[in-house]
């Protein structure tokens, strides 16, 4: 049996780290425990776009972000990029939804080649296979074939494809708003409530 409480969030080396950031934060807001997986090259972006030098060993980086939210240390969970023993590698976890926001290409191709070589991979290689919720936040411009056919392949397998593409019929005032706008579609999609924006007709 899954817990709807808890979530699984893989943040990989795609320029988009707000859009992280935001997702993080909404989800934390929501008393949301976050099962958090960063890879090298996510670091290096975090640092790039929003100068977050998180600390690469697991428990310190944990430390870390439970202070930039102000959030209860029990709410985020940490695990390394080859650590095995995080509960994401098993089938039988009770995280139901999992989200790789923002999300490279080379990672969306290797888990649509099922190629579980570290823990993030592994671990959407288990929600679609536990036919959980896994949602993919893919950001790169033009798409090519390559990237088009591995979005096919894994949307046939009912993982959500959701770009982060912003609407503007809501006249956005800030960079703030139209972040917003892509973390409501994210969350909307992982069936988590929020208040970033109204909705249509609202």
């Amino acid at each position: 049996m899954t817990d709807p409480q808890q979530i699984a969030l893989a943040i990989t080396g795609a320029s988009g780290a707000p859009y992280a950031k935001r997702l993080m934060s909404a989800l934390l807001a929501e008393k949301m425990i976050v099962h958090v997986m960063i890879s090298t090259a996510g670091r290096l972006v975090l640092a790039d776009e929003l100068n977050w030098k998180l600390p690469s060993r697991p428990s310190d980086c944990q430390k870390k972000l439970v202070s930039e939210f102000n959030c209860e240390s029990e709410q985020v969970r940490v695990y390394g990029e080859q650590q095995w023993s995080s509960p994401l590698a098993s089938g039988s976890h009770r995280v139901p939804t999992m989200i790789v926001c923002p999300c490279t290409m080379g990672t969306l191709s290797a888990i649509a080649c099922g190629a579980s070589d570290n823990l993030i991979n592994r671990a959407a290689d288990v929600m679609i296979k536990e036919q959980r919720k896994l949602i993919m936040v893919p950001r790169e411009a033009p798409f090519s074939a390559i990237h088009l056919e591995n979005m096919l392949k894994l949307a046939r397998l009912g993982v959500c494809i959701l770009p982060p593409s912003p609407g503007f019929y809501y006249q956005p005032q800030t960079i703030e708003d139209v972040i917003d706008f892509v973390v409501a579609r994210i969350l909307d999609q992982a069936g988590i409530s929020h208040t970033l924006q109204p909705r249509w007709g609202e």
